[in-house]
């Protein structure tokens, strides 16, 4: 038995580790890593007869929203789409959560997954940078997409917005260990790799991506004081209308340079007003989790808005509304609850933590909790298979380093 948990922990140990770049390559190598790590987690719980979920500060509202989902099936018109594509799939990342929050064993293997996050980071940006070089990434062969007279990198995700999503998660880590920790010679180089992966996001033309990162380092800056950083954000918002590329500026004049419009875009507002539809007729219960897109054309708007023809089977793209749609009021209520409780959480083991290093960490892990969820306003990024894993991976990554709170850094990797 002994021998079976040592493999087990090995597995569990190099998932964790794995997830995050396996994300950066496709769907599959992500979800067999994940399958690996659930597998192997509930067979070392049931071979050690412990309890299954260890106690955190977020137990009740994730119970709560488990809950409220499995009742919007009532209302659902395809019950097993519902259960598969909806409570499973929301038990896995619950699951994810929990595992990487218990199972982090130490300092050497939270830096192996930083050495994961990064190396993703990095991929995914100079394979951008290659595809808008020579018109295919080098990972799956995808061709850039070209908007407005813009060439906007993929890499090895399907559209820009997608690949900003997962940059924009990740670029908060890499930033704020440049930015806060590392000195001389490694500050160098990952000052480096912060304008490689920066590079990378601006690559995709993606404005929420961009907003995302903007207000990830604008909070870095705010909670260590950084003056330098906040006045060059600010100064940057002012200069940034002069520097844009000749095509967005021509686009803003289109759009009366409306910032909602200019963020948004026509068809996304038209959707928006579409869910809020679909919620103002389901507020309790919504339409029934992983319901949204099928119904989503039985509650447009006719004529929509500014004429706009939006498809019959597409997402939100904005969380907390998508969300609202398929399990009412009540679920996004419990759901910013969760949010709540987990940068509560956060905070309390920011200011606990001893370690300038485990500090850095905390607070760049609450950065690109923030980046992940900003991105949300304009994107369904909790319901795209490829990223949504990794709002509940850095969640559980962030209430991990709980168990850091009376160390200190040991070694330097």
């Amino acid at each position: 038995m002994q021998r079976m948990l040592k493999y087990l922990d090995y597995i569990i140990y190099w998932s964790i580790v794995f997830i995050p770049f396996s994300i950066s390559i496709a769907n599959a190598p992500a979800n067999i890593f994940m399958g690996f790590l659930i597998i192997s987690f509930l067979a070392k719980k049931v071979l050690k007869k412990e309890p299954i979920f260890i106690k955190t500060a977020i137990n009740i509202p994730l119970l709560l929203l488990l809950a409220l989902s499995f009742l919007s099936i009532f209302n659902s018109i395809d019950y097993s789409d519902s259960f598969k594509g909806g409570i499973f799939r929301l038990l896995r990342y619950v699951f994810i959560l929990f595992i990487v929050r218990e199972e982090l064993k130490d300092e050497r293997h939270l830096a192996k997954i930083i050495y994961s996050i990064v190396a993703g980071a990095l991929l995914v940006s100079f394979d951008g940078f290659w595809q808008v070089l020579t018109g295919r990434d080098f990972v799956r062969g995808y061709t850039p997409v070209i908007n407005i007279g813009l060439m906007r990198a993929t890499a090895s995700f399907k559209d820009p917005n997608t690949l900003g999503i997962y940059i924009s998660a990740f670029a908060p880590l890499i930033f704020g260990l440049t930015l806060y920790y590392f000195k001389e010679k490694k500050k160098m180089m990952m000052f480096f790799i912060s304008l490689i992966v920066l590079t990378g996001a601006l690559l995709t033309y993606s404005r929420p991506t961009l907003l995302a990162i903007y207000v990830a380092l604008f909070f870095l800056g705010a909670v260590r004081k950084n003056k330098a950083l906040v006045i060059f954000l600010i100064i940057f918002t002012f200069i940034s209308p002069f520097i844009l590329p000749r095509s967005v500026k021509d686009w803003a004049k289109e759009v009366d340079h409306n910032p909602l419009r200019f963020l948004c875009n026509d068809d996304r507002i038209a959707i928006y007003r579409n869910s809020l539809n679909m919620i103002k007729q389901h507020p309790l219960l919504g339409v029934g989790v992983n319901n949204y897109m099928k119904v989503y054309k039985d509650y447009k708007e006719s004529p929509e808005y500014r004429n706009i023809v939006t498809s019959d089977y597409i997402y939100a793209h904005n969380n907390f509304l998508h969300m609202a749609a398929e399990i009412g009021l009540a679920g996004l209520g419990i759901f910013i609850w969760l949010l709540y409780k987990l940068f509560r959480q956060c905070r309390d083991i920011y200011k606990k933590l001893n370690s300038n290093y485990f500090k850095i960490i905390s607070l760049s892990f609450s950065a690109c909790l923030i980046a992940f969820l900003v991105n949300g306003l304009t994107e369904s990024s909790l319901y795209y298979s490829r990223v949504a894993i990794i709002f509940w991976y850095l969640a559980g990554l962030s209430l991990s380093l709980k168990k850091f709170i009376h160390a200190d850094r040991t070694k330097e990797y």
